[in-house]
């Protein structure tokens, strides 16, 4: 008993020595200028980045001085760094108290009983925010206000058809440069002005009843929009767990492949719908139908290649109601925290098709418009001829092209502009929310650094604030491109995040240049 004890105590002793031993190796915070590049490109230049690409840009916002820059004019690939441009351009052009509008047309008011004689149109300019998730699981809470706004123009029956209009945005629903297989995951969701509930649906898969039997599927919302193909089967307990989903492009089936063990808890994936618009009256019709409103006629949706053979005559149209989006402050927030790509392309689409006043024959799409307004945005915010190449807003496009230069230089710029805050406050902030909640946790990042993430199979980067250990503004971008970790331990993401934290811990101070 008593060699138990001293074997204890002993063990004790080894811990306390090991923990000492490693706080005593932590290296000190640089506390000079000079101190904190040599270690900065220390970790650079480190062999086992041989085959990758650095670029980094370090500025102090108080003083203007650049602290440390490394290839800070080359290119790389941003990834969802290009929803740092997106939102700017947004809240440059429209404001942060901007609300994307969802009109109610018809030829006609109604009559007295409340009859609507003709169709009832649905009209989208990209509001992404009717969707279950802002609004407790529940669709139908989602569409609320568009149904009041029905009920409040009189309207109790509709004789003609329920016709929701894309046609505001100009182009295909999905981005340039997007990979074919893009659409097929959350991430790739169909671009439409018309846009309900995310433009996908949630499948559940849980295991069958008993083992060989097929798992069962649940749909939320419950939709007849897309039809499940159910070729999944039930595995006994201790199983393997194996889910796919394969919606082919433009149709309505969703092959839902696989197994899954009798004792899993479930697997949960979201899955993009086609034609968002006829998935939006779908679910609109059901909603006014619970509000006793009735339609005789049929659902429809059309698109911009629809209104050119059928154009929407203004005049000949009346705007019963209407509903309106969050402020684009709240929008900046719900695009920026998660990296929300649906969002930020409906918003590059939206300034596009707003400030470019697309003629009807034109072939320039409202996605073109948009890139082509934020090159003069750029252009005004300081960023040098051609250090910017996009072709779609969020970054979802491997195409996209950039500099730390560049991106610095925007944040800069946005640092001073009226919507500063807004723009600010829409980043992740590490170890606390959105795309850093899981990152640099335990160190001096936690709360301070305030940056947009950007993450593809070969492409990491991010960019933001922090504020240095003696009280200093910085402004970063760090980008990594074509690295393949050799230590299963370390991704890129933690490379990365190692100079942020160095920014961080830096107790020096810059002097005015």
């Amino acid at each position: 008993m008593k060699y138990r004890s001293i074997r204890y105590l002993f063990q004790i002793l080894l811990l306390l020595l090991t923990v000492l031993g490693a706080q005593a190796q932590q290296v000190p915070p640089a506390t000079t200028l000079e101190e904190l590049q040599q270690r900065l490109a220390a970790h650079l230049r480190q062999p086992k980045f041989a085959a990758a690409s650095w670029g980094v840009k370090v500025v102090s916002l108080d003083t203007g001085r650049v602290l440390f820059e490394e290839t800070p004019r080359k290119f790389f690939s941003p990834a969802s760094n290009s929803k740092l441009y997106t939102v700017a351009l947004a809240l440059d052009r429209c404001g942060g108290d901007y609300r994307i509008r969802t009109s109610l047309y018809a030829k006609t008011k109604p009559n007295r009983r409340g009859t609507l004689k003709g169709d009832l149109i649905v009209f989208g300019r990209g509001d992404p925010t009717i969707n279950a998730r802002l609004n407790s699981n529940d669709i139908h809470r989602a569409l609320a206000p568009l149904v009041r706004a029905v009920t409040n123009a009189g309207i109790k029956r509709v004789t003609g058809d329920l016709v929701g209009d894309e046609s505001f945005f100009r182009g295909p629903p999905f981005g340039s440069g997007w990979a074919w297989d893009d659409p097929q995951y959350y991430y790739g969701a169909p671009i439409s002005a018309l846009t309900i509930n995310d433009n996908r649906i949630e499948i559940t898969v849980k295991p069958g009843p008993q083992t060989n039997a097929p798992c069962r599927l649940i749909m939320q919302p419950p939709n007849g929009w897309l039809v499940l193909s159910n070729r999944t089967i039930t595995v006994a307990k201790g199983g393997r767990r194996g889910i796919s989903f394969y919606r082919p492009l433009d149709q309505h089936v969703v092959y839902v492949l696989g197994q899954l063990p009798l004792d899993d808890a479930g697997y949960v994936e979201d899955v993009t719908v086609p034609n968002p618009a006829g998935l939006f009256m779908a679910f609109f019709k059901e909603a006014l139908a619970r509000h006793g409103v009735r339609v005789s006629g049929k659902l429809r949706s059309v698109n911009w290649l629809d209104r050119e053979t059928s154009p929407l005559d203004s005049g000949r149209w009346v705007e019963v109601g209407f509903v309106e989006s969050l402020p684009l402050r709240d929008l900046a927030r719900e695009v920026q925290k998660p990296s929300q790509n649906l969002y930020t392309d409906l918003l590059l689409a939206h300034v596009g098709a707003v400030r470019a006043a697309i003629p009807a024959q034109a072939r320039e799409t409202s996605e073109d418009a948009g890139i082509r307004e934020l090159g003069r945005f750029l252009a005004e915010a300081g960023v040098r001829p051609g250090d910017v190449q996009f072709e779609e807003g969020s970054g979802l496009s491997r195409n996209n092209l950039t500099t730390p230069d560049a991106t610095v230089a925007l944040l800069q710029f946005m640092a001073r502009h009226r919507e500063a805050n807004a723009y600010t406050n829409a980043l992740p902030v590490a170890g606390v929310d959105g795309t850093l909640r899981n990152r640099m946790k335990n160190t001096a990042a936690v709360g301070n650094v305030r940056a947009k993430t950007g993450t593809l199979r070969w492409a990491n980067a991010l960019s933001g604030y922090v504020t240095s250990a003696a009280g200093e503004r910085l402004v970063f971008s760090v980008m990594l491109n074509r690295y393949q970790s050799p230590d299963p331990d370390r991704s890129a993401r933690t490379e990365i995040d190692a100079v942020a934290v160095m920014l961080a811990e830096f107790a020096g101070r810059t002097a005015i240049e």
